[in-house]
């Protein structure tokens, strides 16, 4: 029996629509009175875990499940040791620099150096800024990290924007964008190579049920 990772939240109707177009239903997961974590599909052929997105790369990885569905931005901030298959081309949103728009800068390299940057993304951020060679201090905040400029901890922050409403709401404006991110499906290395589950067939599927979307 295969096993898959699918992600809780913005990922998780698209990911339940693209395995039933393969013959696999998971939309249990979507049901209001289930508390399940772990389900069967009911033709008893594979099952599915309800996990954070960011964890889902970790059950990979650590072999708990075969294949898993997770967005391109926890892949380049968790560098997981995965198999990135196929993009699934749903989705999409972005990794951006925003500022508020009152603010004096337009451009990243306007940003002062040694100045704060606010973000959930270190690795990302890090990865960025060391790119352009301009010293910043990352600041570390998992919860509205647009509330770094609004109240003048960070110059900026580096986040996910998907439609930018957020932003505009909060009076901040993108000055650059780092990667584009879309859901993309991952498989344990090992699970993939020895063909465990018959993960081949799936993955096929998988790439032409996205193909013909």
């Amino acid at each position: 029996m295969i096993t898959v990772a699918l992600p809780k939240g913005a990922l998780l109707s698209d990911s339940i629509r693209l395995f039933q177009s393969v013959g696999l239903d998971f939309s249990a997961f979507q049901d209001s009175a289930n508390r399940q974590l772990q389900i069967e599909d009911p033709t008893g052929t594979a099952k599915a875990l309800l996990v954070r997105a960011q964890d889902v790369p970790v059950y990979v990885e650590y072999g708990q499940a075969h294949l898993g569905i997770v967005g391109y931005d926890v892949l380049r901030e968790k560098n997981p040791l995965v198999a990135n298959l196929a993009d699934l081309q749903f989705g999409g949103c972005r990794m951006s620099v925003a500022v508020r728009a009152e603010s004096p800068y337009r451009s990243v390299l306007e940003l002062p150096p040694h100045g704060r940057v606010a973000s959930k993304y270190v690795h990302c951020a890090h990865e960025y800024f060391d790119s352009l060679d301009l010293p910043v201090e990352i600041v570390p905040l998992y919860g509205s990290v647009e509330l770094g400029p609004i109240t003048g901890m960070s110059e900026a922050i580096v986040d996910l924007v998907s439609t930018g409403r957020t932003l505009r709401e909060n009076g901040l404006v993108e000055i650059d964008t780092l990667f584009e991110s879309t859901a993309r499906l991952i498989a344990h290395p090992l699970s993939y190579r020895l063909n465990g589950g018959d993960i081949h067939k799936w993955v096929e599927q998988l790439r032409s049920a996205t193909l013909n979307c």
